[in-house]
């Protein structure tokens, strides 16, 4: 049966060890994808929080954001990667781009998101622009910047096997050349790893998702909640 030579293969002691182990690949696979993943918020959490809060260029960006979506993966590392050589910089390059749009999206739609009576009333208060931003606008739009984060580092997780069929380590390895060989417990080995990996990566942000939820907003909903109890 496959899945007990799959649980053979995966337990076995030669699979996680040496320079090509399980251990080394699952290592520089997570680098990989924790890079990718601060390059694009590094690019694209300042450029959306600056549209969403003054609404310049919004259209224009929905538009890029919208076409970026469409892009298929493997076209554009191949591009990239006749363009740039083989190595880490076509997929890293490739990734980031894909990666952009859902920080960008969950960024500017946040901040967009606050109640406008809320901004009025900061600067009622006498509140700088900048003060307002931080203070209020920063902090309601969280939870939706966060599920941005989350939306690209799933994907980032997903994708960087493809850049395996270039000569890059990692666990994609284990799907490019076990399927050569026709090695599939060694190909359902590593996907099964990298699921595991999606899964765990996708819960974190999920708690961190409700963890930035402003307390006051907690508040409200756990007040608005017993109101429906009661009221049932």
């Amino acid at each position: 049966m496959i899945y007990e030579r799959t649980w053979s293969w995966l337990t076995a002691a030669s699979t996680w060890q040496g320079p090509q182990g399980m251990g080394v690949r699952t290592g520089i696979y997570l680098w990989d994808c924790l890079l990718t993943l601060l390059l694009a918020l590094a690019i694209a959490l300042p450029l959306g929080l600056w549209i969403g809060h003054t609404g310049h260029l919004r259209q224009v960006v929905v538009a890029f954001t919208g076409g970026m979506r469409a892009l298929p993966t493997l076209g554009l590392l191949t591009a990239l990667s006749l363009w740039m050589g083989l190595g880490l910089g076509a997929p890293l390059l490739a990734l980031t781009v894909l990666a952009i749009p859902p920080i960008l999206a969950g960024a500017y739609s946040g901040v967009e998101s606050v109640d406008p009576r809320i901004v009025d009333a900061c600067h009622a208060m006498g509140m700088t622009g900048w003060q307002t931003f931080r203070m209020a606008e920063l902090p309601l739009a969280a939870p939706l910047i966060v599920s941005g984060l989350r939306s690209a580092a799933v994907q980032i997780v997903a994708t960087w096997t493809v850049a395996a069929y270039l000569p890059i380590e990692g666990l994609g390895r284990y799907l490019i050349d076990g399927l050569a060989v026709h090695n599939y417990p060694e190909m359902l080995g590593g996907s099964l790893v990298i699921i595991v990996i999606e899964l765990v990566v996708d819960g974190l942000f999920a708690l961190l998702e409700r963890a930035v939820v402003a307390r006051g907003v907690r508040l409200e909903r756990g007040m608005a909640g017993a109101t429906s109890s009661r009221a049932q």
